[in-house]
């Protein structure tokens, strides 16, 4: 599983359809055909590799003030959906973080009872997202 890097990758996904949610998840997917044009309107060089599936994490600051807790659920996200390869498409997906932990229930910024829940959240969202494109 590729991660993806650039701006144009992660626009070019979240331009796509938001295949699952969970309480504080969207996964965004999109086929990896998708055609690219440089400024001046030629043909540009292809977004993806179409050999394997890409998977991207945005976390905003919005949702996650610590750049510790970023990262943790960052983590979560590229483990998880490392782990569940074999249930995702080969296709371009995009995991982001559409809202706030609660700050009472998890008082510190990178706990073990965070990173407990943030991966079971994410294991319901891929298993969602399996059973949507079944």
């Amino acid at each position: 599983m590729q991660r993806l890097k650039t701006r144009a990758q992660f626009q070019a996904v979240l331009a796509g359809a938001t295949v699952a949610r969970t309480a504080h998840f969207a996964l965004h997917r999109r086929a990896l055909d998708v055609p690219v044009t440089s400024a001046d309107g030629s043909p540009g060089e292809p977004l993806f590799d179409r050999q394997v599936a890409w998977v991207g994490a945005m976390v905003p600051k919005r949702w996650a003030r610590r750049a510790v807790t970023r990262n943790a659920i960052k983590r979560q996200i590229y483990i998880v959906s490392a782990a569940a390869t074999d249930s995702l498409p080969t296709a371009a997906h995009v995991v982001r973080l559409r809202a706030g932990f609660d700050r009472k229930q998890f008082v510190s910024a990178s706990s073990a009872l965070l990173k407990a829940a943030v991966r079971a959240e994410l294991q319901q969202l891929l298993a969602r997202a399996a059973t949507a494109r079944a």
